[in-house]
Order: C-alpha cells, then sequence, then structure tokens
C-alpha cells in the first residue's frame, strides 16, 4: 500500500507498507524531505515495522520521534506528516490526480439553491454518480450565510436583514456567518470521495484542501497569503477567506470556502452582530476578524481572479468543464423548497 502527504509549506512525504498479521510487515517511507544523520531513515522504518495496523497517527508519530532521537535533523516535514503518510498508506487514500476533477460554473442561483446544491452534489460524489467537482458560485441575491450549529439570533439582525432585502439561510456544515453580496464575494465549494483525505485529521484535512488556492494566491496573484488553522485564509492586511467543511455518511467530504472580493463593512455590521453584546442563547458565536478584500489587495477585476483561480486548479489537478444534471438540479430544488427555505431549518437553533 502507498500513501502520500504534502503538508502545507513542507516536502512531500511517501509511505510504502506492507501487511502481515495485522501489523505493518515492511515499511519504506521516502520523498524529498531533509533527514540526518545518514541511518536515521532507516531507524524510522524499522520503527514502524511490527505497530499495529490500527494504530492512529499519534501513536506512529510518538515511535517516529523516539526512532530520530535527539541528534536527527529533520527539516521541512515533521513526525507527523510521516504519521499521515503511513496512515493514509493503510487507509488506502487517494490523491488529487486519482480522479477526473470536474468544473462547474452556473448562472446566477438563489441563497437556499447554493445550500441545496451543496447537499445534492456532496450525495452523488457520495454514491459515484458524479465525479469529483469543483462548483464555482454565482449569487443571484444578498445573503447571510449562517453555520449549522449557530444560533440565529445571537448571529443575525434579522429584522434588519429582511428591510436591506438580505436573505438569511443556514448551511448543513459547522463555523461562523458569512455576508454575502454577490459582486463582492468569491465562493467555491469542493465534492470529494473521502478517501482524498483519508488518514488526516480535520484540521490537516482543512489544510490540505486549501493547497492548491494558497498556491493560486501567491504564485498566480502576487497575494502574501497562508492557511492559518483551523480554517481561514489569511494575509498580513488580514483575512481573505474562510471554510467549512461537512463529511457526509455516504463516504463524501463537502469543503466550501468564501472569499472576499470587496465588502460593504457598513451594511455587514447591520445584519450581522459583529461588535454587539450577544444575546443569550444556544450556539456559537462568531470571531470578529479583520477582513482585507481581493480587490485591494490585487487590484484584478472579480472575473479574471476567479477564472486565475480555476486555471492554477487545472494545472495542477486536471479539470474538464461539466453541469449539474436536470436530476440533480430539480432535487436540490425540491430540497430548497422543503428544507433550506424553511423556518424549521433556519431557525433550529434558535
Amino acid at each position: 500500500m502507498h500513501g502520500e502527504y504534502k503538508p502545507p509549506g513542507g516536502k512531500l512525504v511517501a509511505a510504502d507498507v506492507e501487511v502481515a498479521d495485522g501489523r505493518l510487515g515492511r515499511v519504506q517511507v521516502s520523498g524529498d524531505f531533509f533527514l540526518e544523520p545518514g541511518d536515521a531513515l532507516d531507524r524510522v522504518n524499522a520503527a514502524l515495522t511490527g505497530i499495529p495496523v490500527a494504530a492512529d497517527t499519534s501513536v506512529i508519530t510518538t515511535r517516529v520521534n523516539a526512532a530520530l532521537g535527539s541528534d536527527a535533523l529533520l527539516a521541512e516535514i515533521t513526525a507527523g506528516a510521516v504519521a499521515v503518510a503511513v496512515r493514509r498508506a493503510l487507509d488506502r487514500a487517494t490523491g488529487w490526480r486519482d480522479h477526473d476533477w470536474r468544473l462547474v460554473r452556473e448562472e446566477p442561483q438563489d441563497p437556499a439553491l447554493h445550500m441545496a446544491l451543496d447537499e445534492v452534489l456532496a450525495r452523488e460524489v457520495a454514491a459515484a454518480r458524479r465525479p469529483p467537482t469543483l462548483r464555482i458560485w454565482e449569487w443571484s441575491a444578498p445573503a447571510v450565510v449562517i453555520g449549522s450549529f449557530q444560533s440565529l439570533r445571537n448571529e443575525v439582525d434579522t429584522a434588519e436583514a429582511s428591510r436591506l432585502g438580505i436573505t438569511v439561510v443556514r448551511r448543513i456544515s459547522g463555523g461562523g456567518a458569512m455576508f454575502i453580496e454577490p459582486a463582492n464575494t468569491i465562493t467555491y465549494s469542493l465534492y470529494a470521495p473521502e478517501s482524498l483525505v483519508a488518514g488526516m485529521s480535520y484540521a490537516e484535512s482543512y489544510a490540505y484542501l486549501d493547497d492548491w488556492v494558497i498556491g493560486a494566491l501567491t504564485e498566480d496573484l502576487g497575494v502574501a497569503a497562508w492557511y492559518q488553522p483551523l480554517n481561514d485564509i489569511a494575509s498580513a492586511q488580514g483575512k481573505i477567506g474562510g471554510a467549512a467543511q461537512k463529511r457526509l455518511a455516504g463516504g463524501a467530504v463537502l469543503h466550501h470556502v468564501t472569499m472576499a472580493y470587496d465588502i460593504d463593512t457598513a451594511t455587514m455590521t447591520r445584519v450581522l452582530r459583529i461588535g454587539r453584546e450577544k444575546l443569550p442563547g444556544k450556539g456559537i458565536g462568531s470571531a470578529v476578524k479583520r477582513v482585507d478584500p481581493l480587490r485591494r489587495q490585487t487590484r484584478l477585476p472579480r472575473a479574471e481572479i476567479i477564472d486565475t483561480l480555476a486555471d492554477h486548479f487545472r494545472r495542477r489537478y486536471g479539470l474538464t468543464p461539466d453541469a449539474i444534471t436536470g436530476g440533480e438540479l430539480r432535487a436540490a430544488r425540491e430540497l430548497a423548497r422543503a428544507k433550506f427555505s424553511s423556518s424549521e431549518w433556519t431557525a433550529r437553533v434558535p
């Protein structure tokens, strides 16, 4: 079994593993990292041989650190990265290039339909009826999107949102509230089989799935951006965007990101309870974070930034133009009507 892992900003580490009687019978770690002294890699391979196949990354990391000892110098990866590569081999993880990625760019959709499309397309990928897909959203109306577990009244001034014609919807993933304006927001979703992030913790999977975006921003758009745990894309000038993720029981991962191209802070602070006293009640409050939009940092049109992101993904992993099928759209419209437009769902955490 073969597993690979490239931590954000680090070097590739690979693990080739054989299994016998429920234990690792042979382990060969390799990669383009730096390691001294010369026998340190042999010590790591020997230390991992014989451990149970059920060992988690913490157990594997401890073994690697013990094998390295105090005299070893490991550069541009960590013992934890080695553990992830081994775990990905054992879990039969897939890589980006193992999949036929599709690109969906449709006409503007209303907020409830976007929420429904996320659920429907993730289910289709889980059922292997759709290849792994990158969907770039276009919004037909302004919106506030709250996380699955947030308190509606703690996060949103619903009366003010109604007066301003801003739709409030709840997504199926966790995380914080997003203020959406159609021309000022860049939003995309990844729908992938869970094998793509097999062997990774949630935190590691966030960084792994956002790495191509960091590459596009830094290499192609000249923005000094980085991944900031748990789920932010940041720069020295402030937050650029935030990610959220949902694992579906059928075996797919939904990972979506919203980045600020521009932002109307006056309207945002009227509808989001940022900087206000939080109301008592259920739910998780959003942290107040400074946002620095891509328009100011790149001085490029929004469409050009989106094209650059898609082109970068295509160069890295391959990307074939595609479209939402009639069946997917019908299912999403019904789900938008029955679930995502309903007060029962939107206010499920009051």
